[in-house]
């Protein structure tokens, strides 16, 4: 195997090793944290590092915006509960998707999302500066 896929599989399994972390953080929030600070915006922050997270496992090449890409997805994501989408959708009394869709929409959530999709910019731009 060559050694520049040798490293794109270590990259792989590095990233696919943080979203099984971060999405049992995650589901541990969901299901057993019910305070105002840790449900309410850490899991927000959490949730967009997970998709990178999940993203970056199966497409392990650099891309430039994609924190950009994954917050415009976000913030879509929260608008539609701003039109009550699980309503709509009748999946209401299906739990994991009311959790997973969401179903109140608050403008808190995109900047939780925002600060989130930051913390990966920033993540990135240290990983492609060339190391001194």
């Amino acid at each position: 195997m060559s050694l520049q896929k040798e490293k794109r599989k270590k990259e792989r399994i590095k990233f696919l090793t943080a979203f099984v972390v971060l999405l049992i953080i995650e589901i541990v929030i969901a299901i057993y944290i019910h305070d105002r600070f840790i449900r309410s915006y850490v899991g927000d922050v959490l949730v967009v590092i997970v998709l990178f997270c999940a993203i970056r496992a199966i497409i392990p090449d650099k891309y430039k915006l994609l924190w950009l890409w994954i917050f415009i997805f976000a913030a879509f994501v929260e608008c539609l509960q701003y039109f009550n989408l699980v309503q709509v959708l009748g999946v209401e009394e299906n739990m994991f998707l009311r959790i997973l869709i969401g179903s109140t929409f608050d403008i808190k959530d995109i900047g939780c999302y925002g600060f989130g999709c930051i913390l990966i910019g920033i993540y990135e731009w240290r990983k492609m500066k060339p190391s001194n």
